[in-house]
């Protein structure tokens, strides 16, 4: 019995783009970059988190003069994006260094318990428990 190669057997199932197919290894988001900061304006956020919920599609109505879709309703895919509540436990200043940004001092509220730093530090039950005095 002789078989053929597994690949022109039958097509392939997906876009390669999204290999491998399996859930995502961490559940926080992770932001990768952040915005050109603008020096003139006052302190601000410039990224929050949030996570990818689902889908669902919502109807609108388009108004378009001269389009042949103007009054006319459309269904539409929209992403629904979770944010959770963020509490703001401390703020990192930075200094221009020829290398680029670099983090010159963190100054920490007065609220942080004791779960986000047995969370946030690395080895926090072996550790003096000192990393936030200064708080």
């Amino acid at each position: 019995f002789n078989m053929s190669n597994r690949k022109f057997e039958r097509p392939r199932h997906g876009h390669l783009g999204f290999v491998p197919r399996k859930r995502c290894g961490r559940s926080k988001a992770k932001i990768q970059a952040f915005p050109k900061d603008n020096v003139t304006e006052k302190p601000h956020f410039t990224a929050f988190p949030g996570y990818k919920a689902g889908m669902t599609h919502v109807m609108r109505e388009i108004e378009r003069p001269g389009s042949r879709l103007n009054k006319k309703e459309l269904v539409d895919a929209v992403t629904v994006i979770e944010t959770p509540a963020a509490i703001v436990v401390g703020v990192i200043g930075y200094a221009a260094t020829v290398n680029g940004l670099k983090a010159l001092t963190t100054v920490w509220a007065n609220h942080v318990s004791d779960g986000f730093k047995r969370r946030f530090s690395k080895n926090y039950y072996r550790s003096k428990k000192n990393a936030y005095e200064n708080v």
